[in-house]
């Protein structure tokens, strides 16, 4: 199943809400199951260049499963996953990017931002996904 608009509307409204309280400007992306670009929102005076970022970190977290934050920490030099920013046509390994799972652990798609600090990004990820499911899913052979 994919995130349905209304889910990612709500989530995209969530996350601006939380990136207005830390006082920054982010760009939202929502992908849905298929890693498509479902909604995205471009807050006034987010950085352009965080377009590609968002969007990039939504489908990273929907190709691998985990927050993007946790590929890089497995993408770092002598590490399993490293290099694996250059497939896909390119993506991002550091946080603001994190899975959407629906109540029974189905991931629906994946929400990215991108305008602050890593830490803010995914703060504001993170407020997205609460409103419309979680980001856990199911262990993952990769985890550390």
């Amino acid at each position: 199943m994919h995130v349905t608009i209304e889910n990612a509307e709500l989530a995209i409204e969530a996350a601006v809400k939380k990136a207005k309280e830390l006082g920054i400007q982010s760009c939202i992306a929502v992908v849905d199951s298929g890693g498509n670009l479902k909604a995205f929102y471009r807050m006034d005076d987010a950085w352009v260049g965080s377009i590609d970022v968002s969007i990039k970190k939504a489908k990273t977290a929907l190709f691998f499963g985990m927050p993007t934050g946790e590929i890089g920490k497995l993408s770092q030099p002598g590490k399993p996953l490293y290099g694996i920013e250059h497939s896909n046509e390119g993506l991002i390994t550091f946080p603001g990017g994190l899975p959407i799972v629906d109540k029974d652990g189905v991931m629906e798609g994946a929400i990215g931002t991108s305008g602050s600090t890593v830490e803010n990004d995914h703060t504001v990820a993170a407020a997205g996904v609460a409103v419309v499911g979680v980001s856990d899913i199911p262990a993952h052979p990769w985890r550390t």
